[in-house]
């Protein structure tokens, strides 16, 4: 099976594909939505953690009752699911994606996932007749829904750029890291600093707050200095507003990405010292408030004393 990369004028790939997607959570929504706006004819698996899906079924989505049904009607199934648990249990459990994957079609799993497991599933993958790669993700919902996300690659160099015009529908940045598990590898590592970053901006706006600095200054200042980027501006609607409508992010999936990234590193036996402290703020937030989006580390830290 081919996915040629034939262009129109405008940047679209003239070769229309079947894509079967599991998991139509926040960020798997927007993936959704972009690959049917280019035009590919799309199954997906009704779950109970999805997004509603009437637009998607209004724009000719098809949806099924298994994970093998959607795979008998894909060249290639996209996961978006929550941890490597989902995945195996997706992939292998009864009914899965292996027991209906067509020979040939590709696994592209964008979930976050322990590397040691996603190597697992690409043996099985290949087993079955498939192929595979680990394609994670950074950005937030909103990029997901424009288009826009980060897509960090593991595997053949060759399949990706086979994949190529289809992960352009959804990712404006596409970044091969290495081979199979080293996308979910870099998406650990990615997160273990952007979470480490915004834990150490939120204790500090925690002290902050008692020592009478205004939030617009703490903001301010940091932004001119070294607390300057991403981290601090996902943030700065939170501290100024109490708006966590910027980084809608549960503590809960942080906390398991900061779990990962710490039996990741234990595995590597290198130092975690920092990750582990990060990886017991998290733990400690979630357990105040099961609820809460990462924003709500500032006044969840507050809350400690």
């Amino acid at each position: 099976m081919s996915l040629d990369n034939h262009r129109t004028p405008h940047g679209e790939d003239r070769v229309k594909k079947n894509i079967g997607m599991i998991g139509i959570g926040m960020m798997g929504l927007g993936i959704a939505g972009n690959i049917v706006k280019h035009g590919h004819a799309l199954s997906v698996l009704e779950h109970a953690g999805n997004q509603p899906l009437d637009a998607l079924k209004a724009a000719g989505a098809r949806s099924f009752a298994t994970a093998a049904e959607v795979a008998a009607q894909a060249d290639i199934v996209i996961l978006v699911l929550t941890g490597s648990p989902q995945v195996e249990a997706v992939l292998t459990g009864p009914g899965g994606v292996l027991s209906g994957l067509k020979p040939g079609a590709i696994v592209i799993d964008c979930s976050t996932a322990l590397p040691s497991s996603t190597v697992r599933m690409a043996e099985a993958v290949k087993a079955a007749g498939g192929r595979f790669l680990d394609t994670p993700m950074t950005r937030t919902p909103k990029e997901a829904a424009e288009g826009r996300l980060n897509l960090l690659v593991g595997g053949d160099a060759a399949l990706l750029e086979e994949c190529r015009p289809v992960l352009s529908c959804f990712a404006e940045n596409i970044f091969h890291a290495g081979p199979i598990g080293a996308g979910h590898s870099m998406k650990l590592l990615h997160n273990f600093v952007s979470l480490g970053t915004i834990a150490l901006i939120s204790e500090a706006a925690a002290c902050a707050s008692h020592h009478g600095v205004a939030p617009e200054a703490f903001v301010d200042i940091l932004a001119k200095g070294g607390g300057g980027g991403v981290a601090l501006e996902r943030l700065r609607p939170y501290i100024l507003a109490h708006d966590s409508s910027n980084l809608r992010f549960s503590v809960a999936n942080a906390t398991k990405d900061l779990g990962y990234y710490n039996t990741m590193a234990s595995d590597a036996d290198v130092a975690r010292s920092i990750a582990g402290s990060v990886l017991s703020t998290l733990q400690g937030a979630q357990r105040a408030a099961p609820e809460a989006m990462v924003p709500e580390l500032v006044t969840l830290l507050e809350k400690k004393g």
